[in-house]
């Protein structure tokens, strides 16, 4: 009895142990939790989280658990746990300006933010930010009060900016800008990796400096990737409310400026998905026809989605048979699961009864080998066997 009492004991106590492992967030009101920090003289810490944020339940398994960040944060600060999407959680993330999740803010008993980052942080970066939030040299709210009194050294100029980019801060695009204009040589690598990180738009003249200096940015980044960054600050750049006129026109000579020699390609790649984003079908369709004839693909994948959207969108059967082509091409060129079931829906499509059954058939057999869910071509195939 006496040995069932000591281990039921040992357990009683290791669990009360794993239960204050962690961070120990409070169930109160902001209210509440803004008295409460004022009274204690500590800061907040508020984990700005959404219920469908992968990194945000990433940090909550991986990194709020962890004993040495529950031991630091505990004891330094008060700790808040809320959803940005729900309750009062919705005012804070319009007072705070969260744009993405998770935002991690540091703020004051009166609710002055004191500092933030953005994004998924091990426990070792999580516990240096807290500190960092501790340190009121470090914090981004006193370099964003030396930005407001005019300090321009550049030394101070780059962190800022670069700790503004890097937490989102309103402020990021107006530091950045303040940098560049104070340096005149911009082709050290520590200012191109800031140009390419924090520029946004084709409107700006980091656009254009990029394109001039397209070699360089590939050194460091890979031309893929700067291809997709100029790409990406095109696309941002249209303005969503103008004409299609407008907007096309735009996107053309953009793809101009900065890639002369495939510019026609891709404005003609741009229409198909500028088209299909709008839901205007046959447009979509129709310049998806003119740029696979026109430029084709060599990906199963590629070929495998565009034939996949006209058998959600297209009913014109003339249309149907070039993505049929499509589809046979993609199963030509990788034999999988995913493209028999797209090839055996456009065939059941296009009424034709023998080639969709055997298109099925092979794709269930497919999936049946890789241990792939087939219940939708399943069903697929006994529509066809009706038809």
């Amino acid at each position: 009895m006496r040995s069932l009492l000591l281990l039921t004991t040992t357990l009683i106590f290791t669990a009360s142990l794993f239960a204050q492992e962690g961070i120990d967030f409070s169930k109160s009101n902001w209210k509440d939790i803004l008295a409460k920090a004022k009274a204690e003289d500590k800061a907040i810490f508020m984990d700005a989280y959404t219920t469908w944020c992968g990194p945000c339940k990433m940090m909550s398994r991986q990194v709020f658990t962890d004993a040495s960040v529950g031991t630091f944060y505990n004891e330094n600060f008060i700790n808040a746990k809320i959803d940005m999407e729900a309750g009062e959680g919705i005012e804070l993330a319009e007072l705070y300006e969260v744009r993405a999740y998770p935002t991690l803010l540091f703020i004051d008993g009166d609710g002055q933010l004191l500092h933030r980052a953005v994004g998924y942080h091990d426990a070792e970066q999580f516990v240096k930010l807290g500190r960092d939030a501790l340190d009121p040299s470090s914090r981004l709210s006193t370099m964003s009060a030396r930005f407001a009194e005019g300090d321009r050294n550049p030394e101070f100029l780059y962190r800022y900016a670069l700790a503004a980019m890097n937490s989102m801060s309103p402020d990021a695009e107006a530091a950045v800008q303040t940098y560049l204009e104070n340096k005149e040589d911009w082709s050290d690598v520590e200012t191109m990796q800031l140009i390419f990180e924090s520029a946004e738009s084709a409107d700006s003249k980091l656009f254009d400096y990029i394109i001039e200096k397209r070699a360089a940015f590939a050194e460091l980044y890979g031309e893929y990737n700067v291809l997709g960054k100029l790409q990406q600050m095109i696309i941002s750049s249209l303005d969503p409310s103008g004409t299609p006129e407008e907007t096309l026109a735009k996107a053309d000579a953009q793809f101009q400026k900065a890639f002369p020699e495939d510019a026609a390609m891709m404005s003609a790649n741009f229409r198909m998905n500028y088209f299909r984003m709008l839901g205007q079908v046959d447009e979509f369709a129709e310049t998806a026809i003119n740029y696979y004839e026109k430029y084709g693909s060599e990906s199963s994948m590629e070929l495998n989605n565009i034939a996949w959207s006209f058998f959600e969108n297209v009913e014109d059967q003339k249309m149907l048979e070039k993505a049929v082509k499509w589809a046979e091409k993609s199963v030509e060129l990788e034999d999988a699961y995913y493209n028999n079931d797209t090839l055996a829906s456009l065939y059941y499509k296009t009424g034709d009864k023998k080639k969709a059954k055997k298109a099925a058939e092979h794709a269930i057999e497919l999936a049946k080998e890789n241990g792939e869910d087939y219940s939708a071509t399943k069903e697929l195939l006994d529509k066809i066997k009706k038809m």
